[in-house]
């Protein structure tokens, strides 16, 4: 009965994208000349987990192209071809060419292989050049002559050696990322095979674990010159997974009477999939109802082909197993109190319910912790894209990760993806100087980008840093007057001329490249991370570098927060952007200009915002303050919202304002409260945009004087 094995192709991909990472990083970190065996076996071992299992879904056109890669790096392991940097620079761009056949095949593509073929002419000039190589003796480097000699090369005649070999693979093999098939391929290359299949061991199909491997083969190997070193050599990488008995047979022996279980003898030729003639009884029913419903294993709707997965830590995993034990058992005991209930039984309910509670909101936290990845993974394409700039520009920059442990959410990682790239791409091509021109400066002849992640006030922040020559706020400013964003009589400061290049559409590159100047896109870019409920900033100064920070949440589905009243309304303000809350002292609060409040907190002046008057839902009488203000920061600056009522604290689920209704300015998303009704998430970065156009150059004046106090 033949299975549908593309019930695993989701699988396959994924790790092959894995392997192929790894191999990149590898390949990254594979100086010329390098002697780092081990490094190289890590290389190897992708690319041979890679070929392995594409050839078993069939997808021999990867596995092809990846043996001529496997071929390469096996001679470097064994020390008869150089590390190079051209051949590293081919390693790197067969890397390019499988994500791109496998992403083709992931999506039901029709692969393109003019690039492979490329590639591929390129190893066979490597491995035949002299000096440096052994001469491949794979298929794919014979001339068609040689192929069809060994492809139809005789049974054993008097001279030829010849060898029994029972290679028995253990049950695990298949996890290694091996494919005892292959191997049996390889042995075509040494001689005449006929092979018969040991069933011994097989499964009764209700029993079977297709992950494992209960076969074994019997194997008669005849050829010229076949020498013991030859065959071990074939399963050098498998030995200690299989068991492997070789032996040496006189030219008038055959081989051993097969197991009366074993198939018949197939003798496939290394052109072709190695394939079995299945015995009658293990042959699938004619009976219909016997067969497995393999349709419900798998659906071929467009959902499951775009179907994602992650990988937990088995920690996470039997933290969760254990919290929902303990929910389990306080949802039995609450339950067995609904039966006995009675007025003396009160606080036992309210000690039950206060258990729920705790046990849901560690259960929440627990959930949360799955998605929760290292910032790694949106890193780890940063070192390739510099080392392909760098080459691209004939420039010399070094890139600095740090902090690449810390933990974010897989969504609002794999969002943070495209934006990233747009900041080093931009930092490469116009932040960084010419090693010349850094050198005329006094600079390091190479330069420093750094990528940075780390925890701060309950968020993440992620930095793209260069030393390179900063923002040019004289040529800024120029453009947006040419461009009509100010006029000449405007003034700006410091920091609002570099936030000029966040505008849409705003550049100041002098050509349009690929590779252009900070100014294209940057709006986009915010744009994407504002929908991440983040901020973006920059900070910069000429001759000494510019740095792009962004701010996010741990995560876009939760956040904890502050119910406020205001009027008749509940707002809710994030408490990561709280720094205190306090009850308003009359004596403390100033006006000026007859229009901004100002709050004396301790050492330093504090601008005051109404919510209701922002969003328009009446206003307090004249000179009427409110006993109650919320404090809140947003990069450094700090301002007091005054609030009716400081309401309970709580963990709310996010709801997209904008996918149920519009977006508001303001309003970062609503949530549903316990009693039904539905209140409104403060975006505290959009609240201080907004007061600083109510009151105009006041409220910004505040802010920058305190800023600049705290510095």
């Amino acid at each position: 009965m033949a299975v549908d094995i593309s019930q695993f192709h989701e699988m396959f991909f994924e790790e092959s994208f894995e392997g192929l990472e790894t191999m990149e990083n590898g390949l990254l970190n594979l100086q010329p000349g390098s002697s780092d065996i081990e490094l190289i076996n890590d290389i190897f071992r992708a690319a041979h987990s890679i070929k392995g299992g594409a050839g078993t879904f069939g997808f021999n056109g990867v596995s092809e192209f990846t043996h001529d890669l496997e071929t390469l790096l096996d001679l470097m392991r064994e020390g008869k071809f150089a590390v190079t940097t051209e051949a590293v620079e081919v390693m790197l761009q067969s890397v390019d060419c499988l994500v791109n056949m496998l992403t083709d095949l992931k999506e039901k593509r029709d692969v393109d292989y003019s690039a492979s073929q490329a590639v591929s002419e390129q190893f066979k000039v490597l491995l035949n050049e002299p000096g440096e190589a052994v001469a491949d003796t794979s298929p794919s480097s014979q001339s068609p002559d040689q192929e069809e000699d060994s492809a139809s090369s005789s049974p054993s005649t008097a001279g030829d050696s010849n060898w029994h070999i029972e290679f028995k693979p253990y049950p695990e093999v298949l996890k290694t990322g091996h494919e005892p098939y292959r191997l049996i391929r390889e042995l075509h290359e040494l001689g005449h095979v006929e092979i018969s299949v040991i069933l011994d061991e097989l499964q009764a199909y209700d029993e079977m674990d297709l992950a494992e491997c209960h076969l074994g083969w019997t194997i008669h190997l005849s050829g010229k010159d076949i020498g013991r070193d030859n065959i071990e050599e074939v399963f050098e990488w498998i030995e200690d997974e299989a068991g492997l008995v070789i032996e040496q047979m006189n030219t008038t022996e055959v081989i051993a009477e097969q197991p009366s279980t074993s198939v018949d003898t197939v003798v496939p030729s290394p052109d072709s999939e190695v394939t079995v003639v299945v015995p009658e009884d293990l042959k699938a029913s004619n009976d219909e109802s016997e067969k497995p419903d393999l349709a419900s294993v798998q659906k071929n709707d467009a959902k499951n082909q775009e179907s994602k997965s992650i990988r937990v830590n088995i920690e996470k995993v039997d933290s969760l197993i254990n919290m929902v034990g303990e929910m389990v058992i306080t949802q039995s005991m609450l339950c067995q109190l609904s039966k006995e209930y009675s007025s003396d039984r009160h606080e036992d309910l309210v000690a039950g319910l206060a258990e729920l509670e705790s046990n849901t909101r560690e259960l929440q936290e627990t959930v949360m912790a799955l998605r929760m990845m290292p910032i790694s993974f949106a890193f780890n394409r940063f070192p390739r894209l510099v080392r392909d700039i760098n080459r691209q520009l004939g420039k010399n920059v070094e890139l600095v990760l740090d902090g690449e442990q810390t933990e974010l959410d897989k969504t609002v990682m794999e969002k943070l993806g495209d934006p990233l790239t747009h900041l080093v791409r931009n930092a490469m091509d116009h932040g960084m100087e010419l090693p010349h021109e850094r050198v005329a400066k006094g600079k390091p002849e190479t330069g420093r980008l750094f990528l940075k992640a780390f925890y701060e006030g309950g968020a993440v922040v992620i930095q793209v840093g260069d030393d390179g020559g900063g923002l040019n706020t004289k040529k800024i400013r120029a453009k947006a007057i040419e461009s009509g964003l100010i006029t000449e009589d405007d003034e700006l400061s410091k920091e609002d001329i570099q936030d000029l290049i966040l505008r849409p559409g705003f550049s100041t590159a002098d050509a349009v490249s690929d590779l252009s100047g900070r100014g294209v896109g940057l709006d986009v870019v915010r744009s994407n991370i504002r929908a991440l409920n983040g901020t973006l900033e920059v900070q910069s100064k000429e001759n000494e570098g510019t740095t792009f920070s962004i701010r996010l949440p741990l995560t876009l589905a939760i956040v904890d927060g502050q119910l406020v009243q205001v009027d008749d309304n509940v707002y809710i303000i994030p408490l990561t952007a709280i720094s205190e809350s306090l009850q308003v002292e009359t004596k403390n609060i100033s006006t000026i200009a007859g229009s901004v409040d100002l709050y004396r907190l301790r050492d330093e002046n504090i601008p005051v915002v109404q919510l209701n008057k922002i969003f328009g839902h009446g206003a307090y009488a004249e000179r009427e303050i409110p006993k109650m203000m919320v404090v809140v920061e947003s990069n450094d600056r700090k301002m007091g919202i005054v609030v009716d009522e400081l309401l309970d604290q709580q963990q709310v689920v996010i709801k997209s304002l904008e996918a149920n209704y519009r977006g508001v300015e303001g309003i970062s998303g609503a949530t549903i409260l316990g009693d039904g009704t539905v209140a409104l998430i403060c975006d505290i970065h959009d609240i201080f945009g907004m007061s600083a156009g109510q009151y105009k150059q006041d409220f910004e004046k505040i802010l920058t004087q305190n800023t600049n106090h705290a510095a």
